[in-house]
């Protein structure tokens, strides 16, 4: 049904056309047989015979041209020019028998009189010019307007189907080696083989050993495998083909299969190369055979990909290589040796590298002599490259705001607050009791972090309202890199959470929506201590819940019977329980400590983690709590 419908649409444009060029022609026959003689009639004034005569007995006649049909003179118009001269305009005027015309142009001293000889034009030229020519140029015209509204309805221009639209860069244009990528050291190295095979493919030939078809480079989305995928034809010095797995989706069944064919083909012709095929994860999804039938269009392209793939000669140095953040989507026959033999992962960078990082970027821009990327590479923990080279660059920004010539540590930092929750609403009328309440709230988490062994120190505490929708928040900063969270850490990260909701309670009597997003983090850590950390003496080590899309947010669904979830739901009830009361116990203890900084903070609106540890130390040791 699909097809006849094409064809249906084909043969419905085709007509419209026909019925155009008539139209066209219609409208030339009436142009010159009217129009023209109308147009050229109006450059020449008819007068009477005797008028003409009577001109010439007064001088005005200048020449007389005689026709077949007709009588043309030049004859002065009463006009002159701005030197003074006469102006002549045209005249015509008919035939009359008068045999004394000759004499009387003689005795009036007209300066020109004879048969005119009218030039006529070739016929064939006649022709070409009056209609070929005008035929020619709405042909052309028609012809356009067909391609754009053949692009306007997605189908492109008809001799362009199946053809691919891969951006070809040649050798090192694209401008990227693995020196403008930093914090991905096993990527790299991962990487660097297949360079080196590009480069020196005997080595590998004598030992029998062959080129890795395919490398499927994994992340989270901004971690560089893109930047990766260049840096690798930058480094080999071949050509690279660069194609969005999307660009293969067409509205024609048949167009993307059509499309990878083409593609392979260039490939081939430009051996060696490197294919990078962006999001592949839009044609190589599972075959589940959810669609209507198995003929679709991105099972088409699929399958032909998967035939490509298995076809192509890896001696010749092809190399694909492709990035996904939804590797769990994959169609496994994709996956399989031969066709990507290696899967490399692009995780978020560790402290080194997120710090390696911020130098790559910070080479672009002017830098104060106090600029320490470790600092901003701890307050950046899960960041990803993308985002710090958006950091160093809301940096240059704020530099060029505050007039300053080269970029300090404040900017760095209040860029990496600026990503984190949004610029500052200067504007924002917050009443008195409203900017009390959050103090207390803010200094509540900063006090139970600190009196608590198992938790990163308070860097900033603000009552700043951000863009974000936050009023305030408090900033903590690890001391170091970690990789492992123990259940010390997270009951203790849940107590955190709770503190301002505690402090509101405490001081107040009452609590405010202040806290949703702080309920909302201290539960989600309480499930997952109980649900994949195996945390909770209740259920031990079983996993009862999945993750899926890791890279993507990393929804999980649980994978239980209804009675288990009901028991896991009041499983992180009592956690979040005994941590709230656990917080709203260290701040009864030292409540007059919480008086102290709140005022402080009232009165500063931003206080360091130094000014914190400062007023915290300044009496006699603050009571707190084992863990």
């Amino acid at each position: 049904m699909g097809m006849k419908d094409e064809h249906g649409s084909d043969r419905n444009t085709k007509k419209s056309f026909i019925y155009y060029y008539i139209i066209v022609m219609v409208i030339m026959i009436l142009f010159n047989a009217l129009t023209v003689p109308w147009i050229q009639s109006k450059r020449i004034v008819e007068v009477p015979y005797s008028s003409f005569l009577e001109m010439i007995d007064q001088g005005q006649v200048k020449a007389v041209y005689r026709t077949d049909t007709e009588i043309q003179f030049l004859a002065e118009s009463g006009e002159v020019n701005r030197l003074g001269e006469k102006i002549y305009g045209t005249y015509k005027t008919g035939l009359w028998p008068d045999d004394q015309l000759l004499n009387r142009l003689q005795e009036n001293n007209v300066e020109e009189y004879d048969q005119a000889i009218v030039e006529q034009m070739s016929p064939l030229l006649s022709f070409l010019l009056t209609w070929i020519l005008p035929i020619l140029i709405f042909v052309f015209l028609g012809n356009f307007m067909s391609r754009q509204m053949q692009k306007r309805m997605g189908g492109g221009n008809a001799m362009t189907f199946g053809k691919s639209n891969a951006k070809i860069y040649a050798e090192s244009e694209t401008g990227k080696t693995f020196q403008d990528v930093a914090g991905q050291e096993e990527a790299k190295e991962a990487l660097k083989e297949i360079v080196d095979f590009l480069h020196n493919p005997q080595k590998y030939s004598d030992i029998g050993a062959s080129l890795p078809k395919g490398a499927l480079l994994v992340g989270p989305p901004g971690t560089g495998k893109t930047l990766l995928a260049k840096a690798v034809a930058g480094e080999a010095h071949v050509p690279f083909f660069s194609i969005s797995g999307s660009e293969f989706v067409e509205m024609f069944v048949g167009m993307g299969a059509a499309k990878v064919r083409d593609l392979f083909k260039q490939a081939n012709e430009k051996a060696p190369c490197i294919v990078f095929i962006d999001e592949i994860d839009t044609i190589g999804k599972k075959r589940d055979g959810g669609g209507i039938t198995g003929n679709d269009e991105r099972e088409q392209t699929l399958n032909q990909l998967l035939a490509e793939m298995d076809g192509f000669d890896g001696r010749k140095g092809v190399v694909i290589l492709a990035a996904t953040n939804r590797p769990d989507s994959l169609d496994k026959a994709l996956l399989r040796p031969g066709r990507f033999d290696r899967r490399i992962p692009v995780e978020l960078p560790d402290l080194s590298g997120r710090e390696a990082i911020l130098k790559v970027h910070g080479k672009t821009v002017k830098l104060s002599d106090n600029v320490d990327f470790h600092g901003i590479a701890l307050a950046t923990a899960g960041a990803s490259g993308a985002e710090l080279a958006n950091i160093v660059n809301e940096a240059a920004l704020r530099a060029v705001r505050m007039g300053r010539r080269t970029v300090t540590q404040e900017d760095l930092e209040e860029s990496v607050e600026v990503v984190i929750a949004g610029y500052q609403k200067k504007d924002a009328v917050v009443s008195t009791r409203e900017r009390k309440i959050i103090a207390y709230h803010e200094v509540g988490h900063a006090l139970v972090a600190a009196c608590q062994t198992h938790s990163a120190p308070v860097h900033k505490i603000t009552i700043i309202p951000r863009t974000s929708g936050a009023l305030g928040y408090t900033m903590q900063v690890d001391e170091e890199q970690k990789y492992l969270m123990t259940k010390d850490e997270a009951l203790n990260k849940i107590a955190t959470f709770t503190g301002g909701r505690a402090a509101e309670e405490l001081i107040f009597h009452s609590v405010t929506s202040g806290a949703s997003n702080d309920i909302e983090q201290a539960t989600k850590i309480a499930r997952a201590m109980v649900t994949r950390f195996g945390m909770s003496d209740r259920f031990d080590m079983v996993a009862l819940e999945t993750v899926t899309n890791q890279y993507l947010g990393g929804d999980t669904s649980l994978a239980c019977a209804p009675e288990t979830s009901r028991e896991i739901d009041e499983e992180v009830i009592r956690i979040v329980k005994e941590q709230h009361q656990k917080a709203l116990d260290i701040l009864k203890q030292n409540e007059n400590k919480l008086h102290q900084i709140a005022a402080y903070l009232l009165e500063r609106e931003t206080i360091t983690g130094e000014e914190f540890i400062e007023i915290f130390n300044r009496e006699d040791k603050i009571q707190g709590l084992p863990g």
